[in-house]
Formats: C-alpha cells, sequence, structure tokens
C-alpha cells in the first residue's frame, strides 16, 4: 500500500512537472499520437484482464503488444520538441519500471498474476496512459495557426 501511495505520489509530481514544464517547448498536436496512445490504452488494459491465465498462453500477444509501444514510444521520440510526451513512453514501458513494462515483466517470470494485484496495476497502467493522452490532447492544433 506505501509503494502505491509512493508511485501515485511520484506520478502526480511527475505529471505537474511535465506540465508547467510544456508550457515553454512542446511540440503540436497530432491526431495520430492521440489515437495511438488511445488505442494502446484500451488493448493494454484488455489484455491485463487476462494476466490470471498463464503467460505462455498470450505470449503471442504480448510480443505485439510490446511492439506497438515500442513503436509509440519511437514515434513520439521523432517528434520535434517531443521530449516529454516520449518521457512518459519511456517511464510507461520501463520493464525494470513499476508500470506496464514491469507488469508484463512480472507476469512473464510469475506465469500468472493475482486479481487484486491486476486491478490496482490496471489503475495505475490507466492513470499513466491518461498522462499521455492529456499531454497530447493540450497541445496546440496546427489548423489554429492558420
Amino acid at each position: 500500500m506505501i509503494t502505491e501511495v509512493k508511485l501515485l505520489t511520484a506520478i502526480s509530481t511527475l505529471t505537474f512537472c511535465l506540465t508547467v514544464w510544456s508550457c515553454n517547448s512542446i511540440s503540436v498536436f497530432s491526431p495520430e499520437a492521440y489515437k495511438q496512445a488511445v488505442d494502446l490504452k484500451v488493448e493494454s488494459l484488455e489484455l491485463m484482464f487476462f494476466t490470471t491465465s498463464p503467460y505462455a498462453d498470450y505470449e503471442e500477444n504480448v510480443t505485439y503488444l510490446k511492439t506497438e509501444l515500442r513503436k509509440a514510444y519511437e514515434f513520439a521520440l521523432g517528434r520535434p520538441n517531443n521530449e516529454i510526451s516520449a518521457g512518459q513512453w519511456e517511464i510507461l514501458i520501463n520493464e525494470e519500471g513499476n508500470l506496464l513494462g514491469g507488469f508484463l515483466k512480472r507476469w512473464e517470470e510469475e506465469g500468472t498474476l493475482s486479481e487484486m494485484f491486476i486491478m490496482e496495476m490496471q489503475t495505475l497502467v490507466s492513470d499513466a496512459f491518461d498522462t499521455i493522452i492529456g499531454l497530447e490532447s493540450g497541445k496546440i492544433d496546427p489548423s489554429e495557426f492558420k
């Protein structure tokens, strides 16, 4: 429980700092990046429901999801003035971290996960995706420059 509080505090602090810093230098809105984040949120949370089952049964699904997550990270990384969004993706997919990347690694190592743990992690992963989605949706649409 204390670890969850620390993680939530860290996510909140990071979100606040990134929001303040983003006012200075941030890329423009990308409908593709927004759709990518929403789609991956839905796919990730859906797959997390199945982690009470053996990892081996879903290994192909995990490989596919990890590839799509890396694509989203690389897309974010390649956009100009988009370091904040790329950093959020990196935190989310880090296998040594406490969000989706670490969750998937733990499932692979342990074979199955408990329902209580899954529910708690779904909340954290959902919040992390919401941060990415909110950051993207808060950017200025290039059409507004005309």
